[in-house]
């Protein structure tokens, strides 16, 4: 690989921690506050004078433990401590929405014995989050979940980034909470916009978009996979959730960025290597004498196998010999015989007509005459003509044996002869060569600036060739393009055949093709596009000429032409193009366990954060943030618009993510009045702050009259909330 590598090892799952419960002896009789924020992705717990909360993976399994046969009841990270609980998992969210009640009930089963809660009934006040315009229905079931089961005293709901604003703006005095900005909450399954207006949410000017935590991990995945399709561990979604945590970033301009990356220096030095576990494979240790004698062993079978091909290439070339002998006096036959006896030693043959017969013998001929090429091109030294003593005895003095040796003779003279004609063929070639190569350089010397330019003519068009063939090749391999198309049209009109009726085929009549010369065209447009449509890794003989020729020509521009550096050269340019795509995907060695459980992260880091901004690049069909933001900003006038975008505000866990906020601050300034003030802030702590704001309100005097009690809820049901300037209603209309 070279130079130095940024590589990340994946964390190792910890086992769970044997927390034990806090006291609750200070909290007994007291109605303290309880805080809980119901995440998606993690529960939050605690008692409003606590300073920060308990929190836990927001997941449940239940589980039959094998060794003592016992169901258990997993929450959290216990769930990593048994294998197979795993795929029993729940989570009380359906995407957005609450569903999933009982895994909810044994959520809150396993916060309250956390918190020490011995009592029959909860008897604390709760404050609970809910997620921005929840279902009436979801309410409900919580409600009665909490008043009917825990017997709460009261409770009441927030939206959890409203709690988060209010905890980073709270009033340093006890005066009412008047701050004005705008919230942008990065959650799980959904990223929420909400203005703040003199301390109120405006939940009717809120927007969302169908884009958040889980969604990004779910993308960053997706590339992963279609990056690499044969990885050889499977890639989880808490891997990939840890991945998008740690190694992923906002880019601040993004085309720009991909601009920097198309130079394969500057990818490689952006990307980030997780390095997943791997087993290497045990290999026995041989001795000297071990390895020497495999080694006799293997050169041993290599001889017999060069023999026993050697032999079966003899008897082939004897048989082509003998094949071609019988057909050429079959042919000769037909002068003497009459045609249909003439037929019928056609069909005796195996051959359908006669056009067949000249086929067969023009194969023949070519393979024996490439065959005996080959050999003349691996002889380097003339060898002395062979005598042949029985060709020309007649049969009648020879002998049942002698005749044998005899057609032995005229097969081997007749390939004897078949290499003179090779050698002297290929004599005639190197004094052509020769010849070509004394006029190519006369040429080159009354006019180097003609002759250059001619080559680098010739060396283009071998190249744009090269790539047609390249581009086609591609084409067919895809069944939809119109190459491919155009073949099975070909293909289909062959085979429907109007000029033999249905009636004939069935019956077995006399196959037409061929009768007219656009058969042949059409038959050498297939065979065209089946040589391209081929994969062997030799290539095919034109592509071999094509580039022999190349080399050629680039040899002798190279040496006479100071204008062709090497940068000209197709082998040059061909690494230029595919270094992007060894930057992006390096290749490692087939035995190299340890760099093929590699992931290299590079244009995926920036691409997954950038489609919160573009959903339509990850298939979502949705605004981005930054034109919800726009949309959300044209309900209010410039005034109350100034206040908002004074003071944006970006909560949530995915916030966490480096280069939010100026990539926000990129995306707002273009949409607002130059005078107009912009500052983007992020929470202190953005995935705790919504339960601490939730706690700081729980503790005023206004926490009590938002709240729904028992009665209330025995009165009205569990859908009824109060409005106030922290929950999910409208507000727009309501003074303080």
């Amino acid at each position: 690989m070279g130079g130095e590598l940024n590589i990340t090892r994946l964390p190792t799952p910890s086992p769970p921690s044997l927390e034990t419960s806090d006291s609750y002896d200070i909290h007994r009789s007291q109605h303290t506050p309880l805080i809980i924020d119901n995440g998606a992705t993690t529960l939050r717990y605690g008692f409003s004078s606590s300073t920060t909360p308990r929190f836990g993976p927001n997941v449940i399994a239940k589980y039959k433990e094998r060794k003592n046969n016992k169901p258990l009841l997993l929450f959290g990270e216990g769930i990593d401590s048994e294998g197979g609980a795993k795929s029993q998992a729940k989570t009380p969210w359906e995407g957005d929405v609450l569903l999933n009640f009982d895994a909810l009930e044994n959520a809150l089963d396993y916060a309250f014995v956390k918190l020490g809660i011995d009592t029959p009934s909860v008897d604390h006040p709760v404050l609970m989050t809910e997620r921005l315009s929840s279902p009436l229905h979801s309410r409900a079931l919580t409600s009665e979940l909490m008043f009917e089961l825990y017997s709460v005293p009261s409770l009441a709901y927030c939206v959890d980034s409203v709690m988060s604003f209010y905890h980073n703006n709270l009033p340093k005095t006890s005066s009412p909470f008047t701050s004005d900005g705008l919230v942008i909450s990065f959650n799980t399954s959904s990223t929420s916009v909400i203005p703040v207006l003199d301390g109120k949410g405006i939940m009717n000017y809120s927007q969302r978009i169908p884009w958040g935590g889980s969604q990004a991990t779910e993308y960053l995945l997706k590339l992963v996979q279609l990056k690499y399709p044969n990885f050889p561990t499977r890639v989880t979604s808490t891997q990939t959730s840890w991945m998008l945590q740690n190694l992923c970033e906002f880019a601040t301009d993004y085309p720009s960025l991909l601009k920097k990356l198309k130079d394969p220096l500057n990818l490689r030095a952006s990307e980030r290597i997780v390095q997943f576990p791997f087993t290497l494979p045990v290999v026995e240790e041989k001795s000297e004498e071990d390895l020497a004698r495999i080694a006799e062993k293997r050169k041993e079978q290599g001889r017999k196998l060069q023999e026993m091909a050697a032999k079966n290439r003899l008897e082939k070339l004897m048989q082509k010999e003998s094949d071609l002998e019988n057909l050429l006096t079959l042919r000769a036959a037909r002068e003497t015989e009459g045609r249909r006896e003439w037929m019928n030693m056609l069909q005796a043959e195996g051959l359908e007509s006669e056009a067949a017969l000249e086929t067969t013998i023009k194969k023949l001929e070519s393979d024996l005459r490439r065959v005996r090429k080959k050999e003349a091109e691996d002889e380097d030294t003339m060898q002395e003509e062979p005598t042949f003593p029985l060709i020309d005895v007649p049969d009648a003095d020879l002998d049942e044996e002698g005749l044998k040796e005899k057609k032995k003779q005229k097969l081997m003279k007749a390939g004897f002869d078949a290499r003179m004609r090779a050698r002297r063929e290929k004599e005639r070639e190197r004094e052509e060569r020769e010849a070509d190569e004394r006029r190519d350089m006369e040429a080159r010397e009354s006019d180097l600036s003609g002759w250059a330019n001619k080559l680098r003519k010739d060396h283009e068009g071998i190249m744009n060739k090269m790539k047609g063939r390249a581009r086609r090749r591609n084409e067919l391999s895809d069944r939809k393009s119109a190459a491919a198309q155009a073949r099975m049209k070909n293909i289909a009109s062959l085979a429907a055949d109007d000029r033999v009726s249905k009636k004939r085929r069935k019956g077995g009549g006399e196959d037409m093709f061929g009768a007219d010369d656009a058969d042949w065209a059409i038959y050498r447009q297939i065979v065209i596009f089946g040589k391209l449509d081929s994969n062997t890794a030799a290539g095919s003989s034109d592509e071999e000429e094509d580039m022999n020729q190349l080399r050629a020509i680039e040899e002798k521009l190279l040496a006479h032409d100071p204008s062709f550096t090497p940068e000209h050269t197709h082998a040059s340019i061909s690494s230029q193009r595919s270094a992007l795509l060894s930057a992006f995907r390096p290749q490692y060695e087939e035995g190299d366990l340890e760099g093929r459980s590699r992931i290299h992260l590079n244009v995926e880091r920036w691409r997954v954060c950038e489609a919160w901004f573009s959903p339509a690049m990850a298939g979502v069909d949705s605004a981005g943030l930054g034109e919800v933001v726009q949309n959300v900003l044209a309900r209010f006038p410039e005034r109350d618009k100034g206040k908002l975008v004074k003071n944006v505000f970006v909560t949530g866990s995915p916030s966490k993510l480096p280069g939010l906020v100026p990539r926000l601050h990129e995306a707002l300034r273009p949409i607002l009045p130059p005078e107009m003030p912009l500052e983007v802030a992020r929470a202190a702590d953005p995935g705790v702050d919504a339960w601490r704001g939730m706690a700081d309100f729980a503790q005023t005097a206004e926490f009590q009259k938002v709240s729904v009690t028992q009665e209330e809820y025995e009165e009205w049901g569990g859908e009824r909330i109060k409005r106030w300037w922290g929950g999910n209603w409208n507000l727009a209309d309501i003074s303080s």
